[in-house]
């Protein structure tokens, strides 16, 4: 205080408000002199600096003895206290800058109100003492230190009030009449102070006005096809929350509302409906309602959220592949990246995952995945896990998302999502649109579907409504989609890449057959073998036709099968009926030790898109027999890859490979099957490095405002459709007859309570109110 301008000071009497207001009045006077020196008054200064600091020490004596009861005492203590100490320091105060104003004081100096703080150390001198037992303790402040501040904070005011009551009243020492704007402003910094402390922490329930708008907002998708641009829609949310908004944010965000800009009136909303909710019990780890601190963006990297459709410890593509990508994507440093995967309830587990194991939790779950990636990886795979409710369909021999899967990626990491089987994932999908949520969504097509139908009871016409249904859904929440090889359907918006690489340790394998050899030792020590789920579908009707056509032509050729599923009994007995020489072994991990010493891989299917059994065979350097089929063209390249394209061809390709021996991979054909190429590959036709590398796109309220900015104003033909699609998808999937119709499990509208207990989720119900879309 000492080294600034006083501010203007009005009219008042004697006492405090009397003594600041002469010092306010010498002020004056003495800018409007100009003839004294400026040396001489840094020495007065700083010789009444020292006489006051003196003075202030002196008060800080012995304590005072004790005192009556607090009740009885208290006030006039109060009033002593202010009369004895204060006003004595005042008035010497008084007359040293009178003085100094008679000597002359040079234009244009500081005024030094150090004396000021020697009257405020004082007090606290005096409330550490007896006056800390005068006060009864602040009810917003619990513990020592906030009771002995508060106490502190409340004798001050409490002298201040006497000194103004005195300035009024008191005539003896004249002067000014009228209140300090210095003492007035010190009024309203305690009664903010008190404020803050004394806030509600009630919740109050929301309210008409809040109602209006969360409906409003939550009908974006149904008034995009009524041609309400999304714009208005937002300003009409902000005017229907604005007229309440003062007066419930303070009781229903206690959070740091620096980090919640003005403008960005849903993300108010959304952490006004979470505390509403929070404040009924319900807590989660994940979801928008958690105090907004948790998510302040403290980087400029983007958020890649990885979908699929299952998740280890079941050994399928599906599983291994989306996990792979996650942990190559997450290596750069540009990307942030979340694998979600489904959390199935223990009866469900023990039909999917093979050798009986299970899981109680997702974190135990989420151990195993991490344990086995990182025995393959040669690097640390720093990605996040997240789980969302799913059930196993024995009939669709697959798992069916139960609930919104897009609501387990928070707002605020909603940026680049990939759909590992979008189709999959969105059959039945009634929830937010993809498109909607994230800026840029990738969809990966793994599965044939219409190939597997084909197979079933009234395959035709069950494949061509599937077809049109892929088309529907890949269209409506997908921006791009990428098809492995050209097995799969055509879908709009799609590209054939395969994007899939090999796990390192198949590479690792190879590296060593090739080094063994040219040190002269036999690599290879066994035969043929086949590998994979056994599932009709899976080739194992092809591989039983072939051996039975050409039994004679492949007299003593046998091939050991190595594999677990449905159709296991089915498959052997009829290998028995045929006499076919064939082995059957249980399903084993193909890097297992045990299936390195053989030569040549048969694999006969046509309904995969690119089995990845096959990449990881020829990276291990043996033999590969496949069908001339488009889900094999990748590895046609390869000089181990015999194809056929009739059963005569088969046998001939039998024999080639049987009596020779495979090539090595030279280190161009190495690097095609790793990982690392896969991603480049993935990056580069999904152009996600584009996205990536655009600066405008990260989320927030910049990048909501250029959004909004870049809205035309009429929209696209193209995108009116795929709008239309997905709300007449939303619409279709919300009945749970039509569901039921279509082959959906039932209850997987929304999940049950057995998964909202174990993934700690809000109850249906409240996560999906009767007033929202």
């Amino acid at each position: 205080m000492g080294g600034e301008k006083p501010p203007p000071i009005g009219t008042g009497g004697g006492g405090g408000g009397g003594a600041f207001a002469f010092i306010s009045k010498g002020w004056r006077e003495v800018r409007d002199s100009a003839s004294a020196d400026l040396q001489q008054m840094r020495a007065r200064a700083d010789r009444e600096l020292e006489h006051l600091l003196t003075s202030a020490s002196a008060l800080a004596g012995p304590s005072a003895p004790p005192l009556p009861p607090v009740a009885a005492w208290a006030p006039i203590a109060e009033v002593e206290f202010v009369r004895k100490r204060i006003e004595p320091k005042i008035m010497e105060l008084r007359r040293q800058y009178s003085s100094t104003v008679r000597e002359g004081w040079p234009p244009k100096a500081r005024v030094d109100l150090s004396g000021i703080t020697a009257i405020r150390n004082a007090i606290v001198a005096e409330g550490d003492g007896v006056g800390r037992s005068r006060l009864m303790p602040w009810k917003g402040h619990t513990g020592d230190e906030g009771r002995k501040e508060w106490e502190v904070v409340r004798m001050i005011r409490s002298g201040l009030k006497e000194f103004e009551r005195r300035s009024l009243s008191s005539e003896m020492l004249g002067g000014f009449r009228g209140r300090s704007e210095f003492v007035e402003k010190f009024k309203l910094s305690l009664k903010s102070l008190s404020k803050v402390s004394q806030e509600s922490k009630e919740v109050l329930p929301l309210d008409l006005t809040e109602i209006m708008a969360y409906l409003v907002r939550q009908s974006g998708p149904f008034l995009d096809q009524l041609g309400i641009r999304r714009d208005l829609c937002d300003k009409l949310v902000e005017t229907l929350y604005s007229k309440h908004n003062s007066r419930l944010m303070y009781h229903s965000l206690p959070a740091d509302r620096s980090l919640i800009g003005n403008e960005n009136i849903t993300d108010e909303l959304d952490l006004r409906i979470a505390r509403v909710l929070e404040s009924t019990g319900h807590h989660t780890e994940e979801c928008f309602w958690k105090d907004p601190a948790k998510y302040k963006i403290s980087d400029n990297r983007r958020h890649v959220a990885i979908v699929t459709t299952a998740s280890l410890p079941w050994m399928t593509g599906t599983a291994i592949n989306p996990l792979f990508r996650a942990a190559y994507l997450a290596r750069s440093t540009k990307q942030k990246v979340t694998l979600v995967v489904p959390w199935l309830c223990k009866s469900d587990q023990e039909l999917v995952y093979p050798n009986n194991i299970t899981f109680s939790s997702p974190e135990e779950q989420e151990n195993y995945i991490r344990s086995w990636l990182q025995e393959r990886l040669g690097f640390e795979a720093n990605f996040k896990i997240s789980f969302y409710p799913g059930k196993f369909s024995k009939e669709r021999r697959s798992i069916i998302p139960a609930g919104d899967t897009s609501q387990f990626i928070s707002s605020r990491e909603a940026d680049i999502a990939i759909l590992e089987e979008p189709e999959h994932l969105n059959w039945y999908h009634h929830g937010k649109r993809w498109t909607d949520k994230f800026k840029h969504v990738i969809g990966v097509v793994h599965t044939n579907y219409l190939e597997y139908i084909k197979r079933e009871k009234n395959g035709a016409l069950q494949a061509f409504l599937v077809k049109h249904i892929n088309n529907w859904v890949t269209r409506a929440y997908c921006h791009k989609v990428l098809r492995l090889s050209a097995a799969t359907q055509d879908l709009p918006r799609s590209i054939v890449c395969n994007v899939h690489g090999v796990n390192p340790k198949f590479l690792t394998v190879g590296e060593k057959m090739a080094a063994d050899r040219e040190h002269g030792q036999q690599t290879f020590s066994k035969g043929a073998y086949f590998l994979g789920k056994m599932v009709w579908a899976k080739g194992y009707r092809e591989l039983i036709d072939l051996l039975s056509k050409h039994k004679s032509d492949l007299e003593g050729f046998n091939v050991d099968v190595y594999g677990n599923g449905e159709d296991s009994q089915a498959v052997q007995e009829a290998a028995r009926k045929l006499n076919l020489n064939l082995n059957f072994f249980k399903g084993r991990d193909h890097a297992d030790c045990s299936l390195h010493g053989y030569k040549v891989f048969i694999n006969p299917s046509v309904s995969d898109v690119l089995c990845t059994a096959t990449a990881e065979a020829l990276a291990m350097g043996k033999f590969v027999i496949c069908a001339d089929h488009p889900s094999n063209e990748f590895f046609k390249s390869f000089p181990n890859c015999l194809t056929y394209k009739t059963s005569e061809e088969f046998v001939a390709q039998v024999k080639e490979a049987m009596a020779s021996e495979p090539s090595p991979l030279n280190p161009e054909q190495t690097y095609n099957l790793s990982w690392e190429a896969a991603t480049e590959r993935f990056m580069e036709c999904s152009d996600l490095d584009k996205v990536l590398n655009n600066k405008n796109g990260h989320s927030g309220q910049d990048g909501r405002r250029s959004k909004m900015r870049k809205i035309p104003l009429l929209p696209k033909l193209s995108d009116v459709l795929d709008g239309g699609l997905a709300f007449a998808h939303h619409c279709l999937t919300g009945n749970e007859i039509l569901r039921l119709a279509t082959g959906a499990i039932p209850g997987t509208r929304d999940y049950d309570k057995q998964q909202c207990m174990e993934l700690n989720l809000l109850p249906a119900q409240v996560q999906h109110p009767v007033y929202g879309w």
